[in-house]
């Protein structure tokens, strides 16, 4: 019977959340878990197990991500053009569930080859499902900012599971158990849409479904031979990270190109609030170049320079274990808080648009990197120094990304024509991959020429690049506070 849902019905849900947005929450979870989880042994794997510099480290790392997020721009047109959304979901978590055992299998000689499959499938996953979520929501349902806040814990539930059990296992047993446990979250997050997806009615079925059989096989075969074919170039570009320089010179420019022809088709109404998405994804590539140092100059930081004593020696924590879990956790904790806070200020008619909130978070992210350039004051003579205002730092930058990034998923579909809705989320996470790429030059810079540097050197070098970036960070928020009258009137009634 549930399948007999109409679209109607489903965004005329009672309550709070709609209850598709639970299952959706739990499939998210366990890919995260599995994302992030790579995402977290990526650095320290390639430094201690690789035996690469730390400054090739940081740049293949922000090679990796970057991919990862410029292939959900491809992933999300494909999903617009020919699969649908849950065909591409399920066609990603396959690839990375392939890609996660063949690391496993032999974590050095096939780490390349792997993390290919696992940024393909990442590529296919993550755009569509985030777009799922938009469309159980109704334009103009102010709930619409909370339900992405609450898939947006279910994100980070995932990341905290990942982020502490992946690294922790590949440190203290076996690398090959690490991402082996990767691919088994992976398959659990699956199955779990494969048994729910019959509660979403006509949300995510293919813009084929009346094409004759044969024909719409044929393109759907065409996608998969396509991606899978793209591996082998995938893996020269991310082990060689000047290929990945070529790659992010060109796939810009061209998906601009490309953006400005589907805005010729639109109205002039369409096309203003599409300019605003367009410099929205622009301030969050400068955004998660500074955020993302969490996964690359962040991690190597925790490596070297963290004591493992958490809440005054209370407890002892793998650095690089909670650098990668402390974010989760405070979203988990705060994320459905601030949801509600912005329901209750929209009821009252106090709440700041999003442009506000977007330069709120800039300030947030300037806040956080001056605490972690802080943390030299409270080092030991041997360059360690304190978990707790490291974990402090992480607090603070946790509130700029709610301010941020699942108001940014939001907006895609506020801004955009439904029929881009896909693509949208897509440069969206384009934008992303600048950020990330943008994130391993600047982790790089930060830990250039410092190898044969003892703990303490290295903590003044790491720390001193913090506080540039807290600069850089500050200025853009009072930019974009500055732009923001200029942008809320290209949203037209887009809150």
């Amino acid at each position: 019977m549930s399948q007999e849902l109409t679209l109607e019905q489903i965004q005329d849900f009672k309550g709070q959340y709609p209850k598709q947005i639970w299952y959706l929450f739990l499939t998210e979870m366990w890919e995260r878990f599995c994302f992030y989880g790579m995402r977290g042994m990526l650095t320290v794997f390639m430094v201690t197990q690789l035996m690469i510099n730390e400054e090739k480290a940081n740049l293949q790392y922000g090679a990796i991500q970057a991919f990862i997020y410029a292939f959900t721009f491809i992933g999300g047109l494909f999903a617009d053009k020919i699969l649908g959304f849950r065909k591409s979901l399920f066609w990603g978590g396959i690839l990375m569930i392939i890609g996660s055992f063949i690391i496993a299998s032999n974590p050095k000689e096939f780490f390349y080859i792997g993390t290919c499959f696992t940024i393909v499938g990442t590529g296919f996953f993550k755009p569509n499902i985030s777009t799922m979520v938009g469309d159980l929501y109704k334009p103009g349902d102010n709930r619409r900012d909370a339900g992405f806040g609450l898939f947006y814990t279910g994100i980070n539930l995932g990341a905290l599971l990942g982020g502490l059990a992946c690294v922790w296992i590949g440190k203290e047993y076996s690398w090959n158990l690490a991402f082996s446990f990767a691919g088994i979250v992976m398959i659990i997050g699956l199955v779990t849409f494969i048994f729910t997806q019959r509660t979403l009615g006509p949300i995510g079925l293919s813009p084929l479904k009346d094409w004759a059989i044969n024909k719409r096989r044929m393109y759907e075969i065409g996608t998969f031979i396509l991606s899978i074919a793209c591996i082998p170039l995938l893996k020269v570009m991310v082990s060689k990270t000047e290929y990945t320089d070529y790659f992010m010179y060109t796939i810009g420019p061209l998906t601009l190109i490309y953006l400005f022809y589907e805005m010729t088709k639109l109205t002039a109404d369409e096309r203003k609030k599409m300019w605003a998405a367009i410099l929205f994804s622009l301030f969050s590539i400068l955004f998660w170049a500074f955020f993302e140092q969490s996964g690359g100059s962040l991690s190597l930081f925790a490596l070297n320079n963290l004591h493992d004593s958490l809440l005054g020696g209370m407890l002892k924590v793998d650095p690089n274990a909670w650098n990668n879990a402390s974010n989760s956790v405070f979203v988990i904790i705060f994320s459905w808080i601030v949801g509600l806070i912005w329901i209750w200020l929209a009821n009252r008619k106090k709440e700041p648009n999003s442009v506000v909130k977007f330069g709120i978070s800039f300030l947030f992210l300037s806040g956080g990197f001056y605490i972690f350039y802080s943390t030299r004051f409270f080092a030991d003579a041997t360059g360690k120094t304190s978990q707790d205002i490291f974990t402090i730092a992480w607090l603070v930058l946790t509130f700029g990304e709610l301010c941020l990034s699942p108001i940014g998923l939001s907006l895609m579909t506020k801004l955009a024509p439904k029929k881009l809705w896909g693509m949208m989320m897509g440069l969206w996470f384009l934008a992303s991959a600048y950020g990330q790429y943008a994130a391993g030059i600047l982790g790089a810079g930060i830990s250039g020429g410092n190898e044969k540097a003892t703990a303490a050197e290295k903590l003044l070098v790491y720390t001193a690049g913090y506080k540039q970036l807290a600069i850089y960070a500050l200025v853009g928020g009072i930019v974009l506070l500055a732009i923001s009258p200029l942008i809320k009137k290209m949203m037209g009634d887009v809150k």
